[in-house]
């Protein structure tokens, strides 16, 4: 049993800084959303709001077990959402013309969200245990961490999502990276992703995924298309120009015009009403979350709290990475939330799982 001592020096190193600066973020996204659904979903915000404070009870629940007891249940866990992402092809609930979600009556669940951490907690594990993290790892001694990514990638994309199967392989991508991966190894790495991605192309992607491709090439090519969502979020961003329009006040939000402006392209409803002052801020919260995860990951005391945080911050920077390039055109249009902004239960609800976890490793990286 952990004893008051213990308990009292646990509390003393929660990173509060790192606290403050999450729940700043999420209630800026609370907020906007409330201006952001005004017109179709008026009460989208205090379900956002709800969801929140589920993945806070969850976060605050994670902080509770040491961190080093996931490191048996890291397969399971792994397994068990593998096995989430078979039932949900066979008879997971279809909408938008996609097969994401297990119907659970007043909720759906979307388990590729969940293997973003099932493959963190399996790789941070595998590295853990791995002799070879500290000489550097030939190809054929990553056979294992590439079978265990190749096949949620696999069920993800045959769903089809690529924003989340493209995280899933940044995600553990940057894992394998900082473990140390040999020159010629990282050629024969690359030389397969463009493989993959060629196979990808003719085999795994659809019509419309493709031409989001070709759009964000010749993004004049198909405006009122397979373009126009780029084209309205870029309207909107700069329509905002330096304070913005205010809140409640975006034209191409309350008019509707921005599509999925509660999920993908949430960002732009910000800049939109608060112009590129507010968008700036905005980032610099962002940066600064990052950098003080990265700072668990660099203090952690061992290799798995390290990989894990690692993992969790890969997590959060590919998103918000991928979501503002997106809405910023800088990267093509592929459906990836911004975390802490954009509205959905399960990503909200694994994101504040991953904090959980790597607060965790903050809380106990003095402690053993």
């Amino acid at each position: 049993m952990t004893s008051q001592k213990t308990k009292f020096q646990l509390i003393q190193h929660i990173p509060w800084h790192l606290m403050f600066v999450l729940l700043l973020i999420a209630g800026i996204g609370i907020w906007n959303l409330a201006s952001a659904a005004s017109s179709s979903s008026p009460d989208l915000w205090q379900r956002q709001g709800l969801w929140f404070l589920i993945g806070l009870a969850s976060c605050v629940g994670i902080m509770l077990i040491d961190y080093r007891y996931f490191l048996s249940l890291a397969y399971p866990i792994y397994g068990f959402v593998v096995l989430l992402l078979v039932f949900v092809e066979v008879k997971g609930h279809n909408a938008m013309g996609a097969q994401r979600w297990i119907d659970l009556g007043p909720m759906h669940l979307q388990p590729s969200e969940l293997m973003k951490i099932a493959i963190v907690l399996v790789l941070a594990r595998f590295f853990h245990e791995d002799p070879h993290t500290d000489k550097g790892h030939s190809i054929f001694q990553l056979w294992q961490p590439g079978l265990l990514l190749l096949i949620p990638i696999v069920l993800v994309m045959k769903q089809p999502d690529l924003g989340t199967s493209a995280l899933i392989a940044a995600t553990a991508g940057s894992m394998i990276l900082v473990a140390k991966v040999r020159w010629k190894s990282l050629c024969f790495m690359a030389v397969s992703g463009v493989a993959l991605g060629i196979f990808a192309w003719f085999e795994l992607l659809h019509d419309y995924q493709r031409k989001r491709v070709f759009t964000f090439l010749d993004p004049e090519s198909d405006i009122l298309g397979s373009g126009y969502h780029a084209s309205q979020s870029l309207v909107a961003l700069g329509s905002g120009q330096l304070w913005g329009k205010g809140w409640g006040r975006g034209t191409q939000t309350q008019l509707s015009f921005l599509p999925e402006q509660h999920t993908d392209f949430v960002f732009s409803v910000w800049g939109e009403e608060h112009g590129f002052v507010g968008a700036l801020v905005l980032l610099v919260l962002y940066v600064l979350l990052i950098a003080m995860m990265l700072q668990v990951a660099a203090t952690a005391r061992e290799k798995f709290g390290s990989f894990l945080a690692l993992g969790i911050t890969a997590i959060i920077f590919w998103h918000m990475f991928i979501n503002i390039g997106m809405v910023a055109s800088v990267v093509p249009v592929v459906g990836v939330t911004l975390p802490f902004m954009s509205y959905g239960g399960s990503s909200m609800l694994t994101n504040m799982v991953g904090m959980g976890l790597l607060i965790n490793v903050a809380m106990r990286r003095h402690l053993f």
